[in-house]
């Protein structure tokens, strides 16, 4: 592990979820340790739905030693497979391992990866360096420090930290992030595309290889399904976490405001079901999973729009507080992850002058520098469906259904539009396979030094 001379610049970090605790692991795996972690929420449980880990996030995982924890809880995506609404193949691709990368590619109950990052913080930096029922609300910066205010949520009252100073705050508050708002009092809400997502998890036999991802429809109207327990999977059994989309509100209406709703409340399934009553494909009826499903949740489609700066001095955004992007290409988790990891390595080569004037501000602007442009490309490429596109695509062209997807598109076309993507997404094969060759030794570094502990 990197080693910093005392004094340890103390670290503020608003928010616990996947961004803020990969924010502090990588801090920590760089070699600083005196690091807070502030969430406004009382309890953090496994809460959440499925989301997907791509081979340039695992990857950055792997270094961090949390490789082996991940394959316990987590599915290993063998395969993502595209149909048309009347389950016609459109594409069919290999992920992760099976596509040829030296890490895999995972699916994983929002919750459970939240809990072991979670778990990983309280082993590596203390149990006591993770504040619950501090709602960040407001910060004060000088030529030498930044101090955070906070309060418990949902009231006026101080937490029982109400404030503290640090070297420097990483605001990885989320898509409502207070930061944010802060640094752009006029931006308003989140940007609604229209589209609600309803999403619900169902145990059930595997289908497919029992590790693939299907995604059907077209841009107004689609199901997702995907298996994210590693634990259903010793049991022979599938977790299925599915998604149902469609367009609630046309598309060139001005109001982009997103509807009021309470994720964290179950919604009758007459709202959505109706519409996807007689799809089929991928092994899997829609119908019967919704309606076998106990709980279902819903969530409107939002991101927020690219803004020219993340870092303001000693602060700086992360994750969806920085980039929220719609949950389309598998992106957002892992965006947040390579956040943590470009602001780890550039504040550790700073590690021995972090004290001396502008230090701590440049190492933010270059992390800044880095992230922004790279993360706004991937929410405007999601905001034209990104790897998605080859269902639009088969919907136009051939909105009652193929034989042979090549006869609507051709083939080349249709692998040039994947390919596109995870060039913009940063996980191109042969770089993420570079780069897990050149950072074998991180892994290794970090197991000896857990085992030493």
């Amino acid at each position: 592990m990197p080693f910093l001379s005392d004094p340890q610049p103390r670290i503020l970090i608003a928010g616990a979820g996947i961004g803020g605790l990969s924010a502090a692991l990588a801090l920590h795996a760089a070699g600083f340790t005196d690091i807070h972690v502030f969430e406004a929420s009382a309890t953090l449980t496994t809460l959440g739905v499925g989301i997907n880990v791509q081979p340039s996030a695992v990857l950055i995982l792997r270094n961090l030693g949390l490789l082996p924890a991940l394959r316990d809880v987590a599915v290993e995506t063998r395969e993502l497979n595209f149909y048309s609404r009347h389950g016609n193949p459109i594409l069919s691709e290999p992920r992760g391992a099976g596509a040829g990368y030296e890490v895999p590619q995972f699916s994983v109950h929002r919750g459970e990866f939240q809990m072991l990052l979670l778990d990983a913080v309280k082993a590596r930096l203390g149990a006591d360096r993770v504040h619950l029922e501090h709602a960040f609300v407001s910060y004060e910066q000088d030529a030498g420090s930044i101090t955070a205010q906070f309060v418990r949520r949902g009231s006026d009252e101080p937490a029982l930290i109400p404030s503290m100073t640090g070297a420097f705050l990483i605001a990885a508050d989320g898509i409502n992030s207070t930061a944010r708002r802060l640094l752009y009092p006029k931006e308003g809400p989140p940007r609604f595309s229209g589209r609600m997502l309803w999403r619900g998890c169902i145990e059930r036999p595997p289908y497919l290889t029992g590790a693939s991802m299907v995604w059907a429809g077209h841009a107004n109207q689609k199901f997702i399904a995907y298996p994210i327990s590693g634990r259903a999977a010793r049991r022979g059994t599938s977790l299925v976490n599915w998604i149902a989309e469609l367009r609630v509100r046309e598309e060139n209406d001005p109001d982009l405001t997103p509807p009021p709703t309470d994720w964290t409340k179950r919604v009758p399934k007459e709202r959505f079901a109706g519409p996807f009553e007689q799809w089929s494909c991928g092994g899997l009826r829609m119908s019967e999973l919704i309606d076998s499903t106990e709980n279902v949740f819903e969530f409107p489609m939002c991101d927020r729009d690219p803004v020219d700066r993340w870092s303001f001095g000693r602060l700086t955004l992360l994750g969806d507080a920085a980039h929220a992007m719609y949950p389309i290409g598998s992106n957002g988790a892992t965006q947040a992850i390579i956040d943590a990891e470009v602001l780890g390595a550039l504040l550790a080569e700073q590690a021995s002058t972090w004290q001396q004037p502008g230090v701590v501000e440049a190492a933010l602007t270059a992390y800044q520098d880095v992230r922004l442009p790279a993360t706004a490309k991937i929410v405007m490429a999601n905001r034209a469906n990104g790897p998605d596109h080859v269902l639009e695509l088969a919907h136009q062209r051939a909105p009652d259904g193929f034989e042979n997807v090549y006869d609507v598109i051709p083939k080349d076309e249709l692998e040039s539009i994947g390919a596109a993507y995870k060039a913009v997404a940063g996980f191109e094969k042969e770089a993420v396979n570079q780069k897990a060759r050149d950072t074998v030794h991180l892994a290794d570094r970090f197991e000896a030094f857990e085992a030493a502990k």
